[in-house]
């Protein structure tokens, strides 16, 4: 079927951000009567949910040292929690078990999710955690921590389950999605005005009102299509402003599935377990043969999944130093040649399970050796950016905090239809030149 010759909205990208968008955008213009999903079109250069969202690992969670990402969070929690069926989402909770040099600020996270009545529980000091987990799984035994945070929202979602429920939503609304369809480029308004009148794509031009870009990986190849700046002036910390920053970096994720029964990580009771997040400065052994792997601040997250048909998750990302012009973000996920998990980090993750749980010493050998992981692509402060740029281009830039995020389609829906929201004002690009920065935590991820 051919593309339409025109539409009021075209939305970039068929994963998480994307899809809801629409999903939401739609069913907004139904009830307000102001149109309806047949004014928007979503185009996807490969297939629903082939980009991040498609091999995301899934955790759904809150525990964030930054305000304004907290209450982001707990908004997209409720949404998950609204389409539990059709998301494939699992409400098992979300664990963060921290040392003692990230406790302060774990603490503070709890204190403001309280504010927000998001429930959670803060357990202090490491003979009280450490009883807290044993009460959890009998054989934990990670060293060197002082602070538990337990919240009792969040959980799970299965990747491809959830995306392909987020279409089958924006269907029911009578979104049209096009797939196998590139975009190359855009035809602006003649005159003075900068706005996208325009989509062009590998199978021809879509006249629209508005563009909503949400292509995860792929956001630097849109932003450089709409001209937009590759280096930015930011107002440090310092009070200083600094000039040519780097606009976009990339990230490789770490992620893969240890091939053991996933009932194997059920909870002392019988039940299915929370989302473990670990992050701890006791040195790390390998499982294998004993050798040390680090004796530095270290993290893992992991979670029994039945999609995964394992227990599955990952570790700190790996910063590529490659220009990021160069950076070949094509082909994606386990498909390409270069930003795959390897060895380093089997030997790490596998390792680390083993220093967290019993269970799993001496399992190092059931890791699906298989492709695994994909790259992010970054903004300057690691944090999103959801913004109108060429005054009728929505960009939401998620700088890989995405999956989890399904509620800014929601809350960007609102936006497109003449409401600003609360809850996207601090991500707006002039952040950058106020120097209205988000706080950074001693985490050893570059997003949390």
């Amino acid at each position: 079927m051919p593309l339409p010759d025109g539409v009021t909205f075209v939305v970039i990208g068929g994963g998480v951000h994307g899809l809801s968008t629409a999903y939401h955008l739609a069913k907004r213009l139904r009830e307000q009567s102001r149109g309806s999903g047949a004014d928007v079109l979503v185009l996807d250069k490969g297939h629903i949910g082939s980009g991040a969202s498609g091999i995301a690992c899934g955790v759904v969670r809150n525990n964030y040292y930054q305000p304004a990402m907290r209450e982001l969070m707990a908004h997209s929690v409720s949404v998950w929690e609204r389409h539990t069926a059709v998301l494939s989402y699992h409400s098992v909770g979300y664990m963060q078990i921290s040392p003692e040099c990230m406790h302060e600020q774990v603490g503070t996270i709890y204190e403001q999710e309280k504010a927000i009545a998001y429930p959670s529980v803060f357990v202090e000091g490491a003979k009280d955690c450490d009883a807290y987990m044993k009460g959890l799984f009998g054989d934990w035994q990670a060293q060197n921590i002082t602070s538990v945070l337990h919240e009792k929202k969040g959980g799970y979602a299965n990747n491809m389950r959830s995306v392909e429920g987020l279409a089958r939503l924006a269907r029911s609304e009578g979104v049209r999605i096009e797939t196998g369809v590139k975009v190359t480029g855009f035809e602006r308004s003649n005159g003075s005005s900068s706005a996208v009148r325009t989509v062009v794509t590998d199978k021809g031009k879509v006249r629209c009102e508005q563009v909503v870009v949400g292509a995860g990986p792929w956001i630097k190849q849109i932003w450089d299509m709409l001209y937009l700046p590759n280096s930015i002036s930011i107002k440090g910390r310092d009070g200083k402003l600094h000039d040519d920053v780097q606009m976009w970096t990339f990230w490789s994720l770490q992620e893969g599935t240890l091939g053991v029964d996933p009932r194997r990580q059920k909870t002392n009771d019988g039940n299915m377990p929370p989302v473990i997040h670990v992050d701890t400065d006791a040195p790390l052994y390998s499982d294998i043969d004993g050798s040390l792997i680090t004796d530095k601040l270290w993290g893992i997250y992991y979670k029994p999944d039945f999609y995964f048909g394992g227990v599955q998750g990952g570790a700190m990302p790996l910063k590529i130093n490659t220009d990021p012009d160069k950076v070949a973000v094509d082909p994606y996920g386990p498909a390409s040649p270069d930003f795959i998990v390897g060895e380093d980090f089997r030997r790490m993750w596998c390792s680390a399970l083993a220093h967290c749980q019993a269970r799993f010493v001496g399992q190092s050998g059931k890791y699906r050796d298989e492709p695994s992981g994909g790259i992010g692509c970054f903004t300057p402060d690691n944090f999103p950016i959801f913004d109108r740029f060429c005054e009728n281009v929505y960009v939401i830039a998620d700088s890989n905090h995405g999956y989890k995020m399904i509620g800014v389609g929601e809350l960007v829906a609102t936006e497109l239809t003449g409401t600003t929201n609360r809850l996207l004002e601090p991500f707006r690009f002039d952040r950058y030149v106020r120097g209205e920065l988000h706080p950074v935590s001693n985490s050893p991820y570059p997003w949390s």
